[in-house]
């Protein structure tokens, strides 16, 4: 499309709107299941629906280790083949997840995140190294916060109203989107690569080797490591908050009201969107990627103190779920698309944010199992509410001491 490549501000709206539904559609695939209690179930002594979890979870680690290298070396031409290919075998992965019986369906819940895993680093690869990657990463980024609450409350409306069982519940959705799905891919295939400015203010954006990924690891290492782990906390804090927002809003006195599962998640995004879209105005790479920091700080003391207000009873119910969420995802959403990205520019890195990206992710993910194991094993008798509470201090604190370390590092790379 012609327009595409004249209109700046054509390009921004189409890729924007292009890479926030395609992502919207990618969790209608990943996420209904969670709505589901699967009361009273049980396999190898934990819960079941503690099992769904890990299962699909461990899928995505696979693919996110797997990711590091495939995203990484992607060739152009050959991503809307695979992610079409993704897409479909995620879907096949939740039909047969309805037709197998239980206990055994769970497998299919690891085959569906081996896909799905890989979608973010495909999507996001139509994006990176342009002069506008900020302003389009936005619509990306409040498409991880929107799209979970979104899908999650069309699963509990679907379930609530008894139109499919938990076990058919996560095809069914996963068949709604998927008109929007392939408009979506439609979409993203029509956007055009980057031009010669883009190419200017930013650095070549290329598949990288083996050799090239050790390079710039051990080039950057402390900061990354400091990074990834900052990551991998916020993983875990926003996958126990994902996955068990039924049962922590039940411990508030807030069950069976599936409208607010969109609706806050909607306040969460709008401010979000506004927030971090503010960041993008910023032209001086090396300025954005400290403010990046700052802006992490800024969600992880949103996260503490929110809590600790609503412990105390200075806040209701909402207003914690609204600020704790707010936080978190101010924190975590820098790094879908911004930090990194700032990160490459500013240090004028040839390679790609995929290799960042899914590195940060595979060790997320992991934490989040680990997490979730420890939960099932040595603190089951704790409330969910409870548990979150405490998972928020410890994550708040850790993750602020982290970045701290990472911006320290940063500024002396920059000073080079």
């Amino acid at each position: 499309m012609h327009i595409l490549k004249r209109s700046s501000v054509a390009l921004v709206l189409w890729a924007s709107v292009a890479a926030f539904s395609t992502y919207c559609c990618m969790y209608a695939f990943r996420k209904p299941f969670v709505v589901g209690t699967f009361k009273g179930l049980t396999v190898f002594g934990l819960d079941y629906k503690t099992v769904l979890i890990v299962a699909q979870v461990l899928g995505y680690i696979v693919s996110k280790f797997l990711g590091i290298k495939y995203i990484s070396e992607l060739a152009t031409n050959q991503r809307i083949k695979l992610l079409l290919l993704l897409m479909l075998t995620a879907e096949m992965s939740l039909v047969l997840f309805g037709l197998t019986p239980y206990p055994y369906n769970f497998v299919w819940l690891f085959v569906n995140g081996l896909p799905l895993g890989m979608v973010f680093g495909v999507v996001f690869s139509f994006l990176e190294g342009r002069r506008f990657t900020e302003i389009l990463s936005v619509g990306l980024g409040v498409s991880i916060i929107f799209s979970s609450g979104f899908v999650k409350f069309i699963g509990q409306y679907i379930l609530i109203n008894q139109w499919v069982s938990e076990w058919w519940l996560p095809a069914t959705v996963g068949l709604l989107f998927v008109p929007a799905l392939l408009l979506s891919v439609f979409m993203l295939s029509k956007i055009p690569v980057p031009d010669a400015q883009d190419i200017a203010q930013r650095s070549q954006r290329l598949p990288m080797t083996g050799f090239d990924r050790k390079t710039l690891f051990r080039k950057y290492k402390i900061s990354i490591v400091a990074l990834v782990v900052v990551y991998t906390l916020l993983t875990i804090f926003r996958d126990i908050r994902d996955n068990f927002a039924v049962e922590i809003w039940a411990a508030v006195g807030l069950a069976n009201q599936p409208q607010l599962l969109a609706q806050t998640e909607t306040i969460i995004a709008v401010v979000v969107l506004i927030t971090i879209g503010l960041t993008t105005i910023i032209t001086n790479h090396k300025q954005a990627l400290v403010l990046n920091h700052l802006v992490i700080l800024t969600g992880l003391g949103l996260i503490f103190g929110s809590t600790l207000l609503f412990q105390n009873q200075f806040i209701s119910p909402i207003y914690w779920v609204i600020f704790n969420g707010l936080g978190l995802f101010l924190a975590y959403t820098i790094f879908q698309g911004f930090l990194f990205e700032r990160m490459m520019a500013a240090f004028r890195e040839r390679g790609n944010v995929g290799f960042l990206m899914y590195l940060a992710d595979s060790f997320g993910y992991l934490g989040g199992v680990v997490v979730l194991l420890y939960r099932s094993f040595y603190t089951s008798q704790i409330s969910w509410l409870d548990f979150y509470c405490n998972l928020a201090y410890c994550i708040a604190l850790g993750a602020a001491v982290f970045t701290v370390v990472a911006l320290l590092q940063n500024l002396r790379y920059l000073k080079q």
